[in-house]
Order: structure tokens, then sequence, then C-alpha cells
């Protein structure tokens, strides 16, 4: 493989795992950021993104010189001997306004650099964007020497890294074909299907398969209600599912809703889309209405768990909510369900005390308080809610919980923990989709394909 001179402009999350796992393919990289405390802290070997592996990489190129910081996306251009041959574009592109994704930070970068792109230089996005972005683009550009390519990640937060360097496929889209096979070379060593395609198709189909799995988290949810109305188990549900190999595993654990960077943003975004084609995409719409559904079922589940019933009061009620982060194995708050299920307690009047093993309590900017251990948010409660699917909550000490509420009760949400076990240590418990007095199923199976393995 020919190693290529390579750009990353942006640091967040997509950008960084992009520059450091491209370093460790043997490129040089060099990435760009504005934020002058984050690059200083990168140049140390410091990174802020709570991501297994990623450190050790950033650390491994910076210190072999394949990954250098820069704090201007200019300055990206002066560095090396060679000319930067392609230029990766991950700068957020958030909700904006009815749902589409903002582009204007990711415009003002191409106006800035446009006029300092190489020639025969190739322009990179890798932040999701609108179909027809690319096009948009390249009108900005306005320069016939330099390409534009889209390249869509499919990183899940908590795997990135082994996600990257481990692809179930590489996607490269482009109305030039020379320019879209030099970008899929970068990861020929990779061994991975390559999708060849024009600009649009790339850029849909990102939001076609972040929408997908959205349905299918939606579709389970729903099936784990309806477990619940007719008496059946959804776990048996779902792992008779999971082996026809046409629906698979993965995205079929129930839980209180799905959340995180992508999959809200990438639904409203899919449904602006279908809007300004006069496409009617009700199968998406329906997927975000059940989801919002979801948070405020878990709610009606912690009432009945509480109080007896659907409709109680939960007026100075005590709960002790366990996971604040969309899912377990990041720091990630973005459209969390634990967050939105949290809001719709206070508003009914809980007083509710969080623990998260990656949310400090020092951290001001929640509206609820945190605890620095699950013992001390269960003091006097008068239940206990699991949210996140941490793993670090099975191994609790749960006869010492059962000590610190006021009520043994346990509502899990993520049908995370043994029923049995709780049992033992005198909880009574409820999970999602699953009779009360449910029997652990064999062989961790309530973690395989966890719902929310998603970003």
């Amino acid at each position: 493989m020919f190693a290529r001179n390579v750009a990353v402009i942006g640091t967040g999350y997509v950008g960084l795992t992009t520059g450091a796992c491209l370093a460790s393919l043997g490129h040089s990289v060099v990435c760009a950021d504005s934020d002058r405390d984050k690059v200083d802290r990168l140049r140390k070997g410091q990174v802020d993104i709570l991501e297994p592996e990623l450190a050790d990489l950033v650390a491994d190129g910076t210190a072999a010189g394949r990954l250098t910081w820069v704090t201007e996306a200019g300055a990206v251009f002066e560095q090396g001997t060679r000319p930067v041959e392609i230029v990766f574009l991950c700068v957020p592109t958030p909700m904006g306004a009815g749902g589409l994704a903002d582009l204007g930070v990711l415009e003002a970068v191409v106006d800035e650099i446009r006029t300092l792109l190489p020639p025969d230089c190739v322009l990179v996005t890798k932040s999701t964007v609108p179909v027809g972005t690319g096009d948009r683009i390249t009108q900005l550009l306005d320069r016939e020497d330099v390409a534009v390519v889209s390249n869509p990640e499919f990183l899940r937060e908590g795997t990135a890294v082994h996600d990257f360097l481990h692809p179930d496929r590489i996607v490269v889209g482009s109305a030039r074909q020379d320019a879209a096979e030099r970008v899929a070379a970068l990861y020929a060593r990779l061994g991975a299907p390559t999708v060849l395609t024009d600009g649009p198709s790339a850029e849909l189909i990102k939001y076609a398969a972040n929408c997908f799995l959205a349905m299918k988290l939606s579709y389970v949810n729903a099936v784990a209600e309806l477990c619940e109305r007719v008496g059946a188990d959804v776990v048996d549900v779902t792992e008779g599912m999971g082996y026809d190999r046409r629906i698979g595993q993965k995205f079929l654990s129930p839980g209180p809703g799905w959340g995180g960077s992508c999959l809200p943003k990438d639904t409203s975004a899919l449904l602006q889309l279908a809007d300004s084609a006069d496409f009617e995409f009700r199968l998406v719409r329906a997927a975000i209405d059940t989801n919002s559904r979801q948070h405020k079922r878990m709610v009606d589940k912690i009432r009945l768990a509480v109080t007896g019933s659907r409709t109680g009061s939960l007026s100075k009620v005590k709960l002790a909510l366990l996971g604040l982060t969309f899912k377990a194995g990041t720091d990630d708050l973005r459209d969390s369900p634990s967050l939105a299920v949290a809001a719709l307690l206070r508003q009914a009047g809980a007083d509710v005390v969080a623990f998260d093993p990656a949310v400090s309590p020092a951290d001001d900017g929640l509206p609820l308080a945190v605890a620095s251990d699950a013992y001390q948010a269960a003091a006097d409660a008068d239940a206990i809610v699991v949210l996140t699917e941490w793993p670090e909550f099975r191994r609790l000490d749960w006869p010492r919980l059962a000590a610190c509420v006021r009520t043994p009760t346990v509502v899990d949400t993520r049908n995370l923990l043994d029923p049995s076990a709780l049992a033992q240590a005198g909880f009574s418990w409820s999970g999602v989709g699953r009779p009360a007095r449910a029997e652990s199923p064999p062989g961790g199976h309530l973690l395989t394909g966890s719902a929310t393995a998603s970003r």
C-alpha cells in the first residue's frame, strides 16, 4: 500500500478516530482543530473522548511522527515536504431548524480552504451530510482540479476504533471514479468490501442504514410491549427471531428508547429529505413516534412498580437512576433516553438522584443530582431504575443496596440484571417485555446484540 499525505479537519469523535486510525495504517496525517487547548492536549497524547484504544493510537501516531496537530484548517497545507493529497472534512453537522443538518460549519471550512487546496487534491466529506451536499461543495469550491468525494463513517461509540479497523464495508461516492478509487485505496489494508458509487447514493446509504436500525429498535420495543400484554417473554421471542440470518441478533434488545448523536438527527434528516421529494416516509415517522412514546411508557412502568398503578402519583417519590449516558461504554449524553425519562419523572414530581460510571458528580450542566456511587444514589430510594446497560451494574452488591433503599424495588428498563439474584437479595423486579418473575436467560444473552450498540 502506498502511504498518502492526509489532512483531517475537525477532531471530534469522527475526526479523531479517522486521523488516528489512518495514521495507524501507515499514512501521514495532520489534524486541525480550532480549539487550541484541545490541540495542546492531543499533542501530549491526552484524549478527552471515552473510547477504547483511541488514546493509545493517538499517542503512538504522535510519537512516530505520522500524526501531527495544528490549530487552523489552513495550516494543514503547511506541514511536511509533500503536498496534502486527501482532505477529510469531519466537522459538526448538528440538527438544525426543521430537522435538517446544519451545514454552517462545513461550508465555512470549505470557504476557508478552497484557495489553499493543492491541484489534484481530493476533498472528502466524512461528516454525515444531507443528500446533495457533495454537489453543493463542488459549487462552493468552483475548482475543476479538486474532486469532491463522499466517504460516510459507520462508527459506533464505544467500539469506534474496532469499527474503523474492521469495517463491514467501505462506501465511497463521487462523480469522478479516479478520485473515489484514491480514497478507497486508503483502506486497502483492511480488506473490506468496497462500494464505489455516485455522491448522492453514498450520502443516502448512511441515512438509510441508520434509519433502518432506528426502525428495528422501535420495532423490538413495540414487540416488548405486546409481550407484556399477551404474557410472552421478549427475551425468548427475540432469541428465536435472531437465529434467522435474515434478521440477526443485533439491535433486538428492548430498552427505554434509542438516542445518541446519530439516530435522532439522521431520522429527522431523512424525513426532511423525503418531504422535499414529496414522499411521505411513514415507516421512519412511525419509528420516531414509537421512540418518543417509549420514554413515557418507561415512566408508566415505574409508576406501576412504585404505586401499584400506571396513573399513580410520583410526587415526592425518590428514585435512584442507574445510568445517564445513551449507551454503555461512552460518556455521551446527547439525546440520551435516560435523560428523557429522568425529565419526565421530574415533571411528575419525583425526586431523582442518578449514578453513571462515566458522569462526574461535579458536572454542573446536568438538570439533576448525580451521586458518586450507586449506593449513595440508592439511599432511602423508593425504587432503583436501570436506564443504561453498564455491565458494572450487574456486579453491584445488591444485598447492600437492599439495605440502602426505603423500598426494595427495581425497574430494569434494559433487562440487564439477573431477576433470580435480585430476588435472593430481597428485591422485587420488573423488566421490559418480560414476566414479573422471569428467569435469567442462559449465557448472558441479555447483552448480546444490545439495542444500544448503535452510535
